[in-house]
């Protein structure tokens, strides 16, 4: 994201932090996880810097809730839709 937003190409980035275009080619694509230091690197090449927040982690219970959640939406597809064939909506005022 940085890369685009910096309008820089992968080549460039990569001479730019002394990475080699394969290698920021393959963090780009999820192939590879760089190091923090890497990653930090590679973003201020591109202009940036990295910043980074504590966040809470979801506890059990959202975790659970957000299963049944899922589950409930899953069950709510398999009912057929049962829709008039119009809709009996007063139309919008002409302007």
């Amino acid at each position: 994201m940085a890369r685009q937003r910096a309008g820089l190409s992968l080549r460039e980035l990569a001479r730019r932090t002394d990475t080699s275009y394969s290698a920021v080619a393959a963090y780009e694509a999820g192939r590879v996880e760089p190091s923090f230091d890497r990653l930090r690197r590679i973003v201020e090449g591109a202009g940036f810097d990295l910043e980074l927040t504590l966040v809470p982690r979801p506890g059990v219970d959202e975790i659970q809730r957000g299963c049944e959640l899922e589950d409930v939406l899953v069950l709510a597809e398999q009912f057929p839709a049962r829709h008039a064939p119009d809709l009996d909506v007063p139309a919008f005022p002409p302007r």
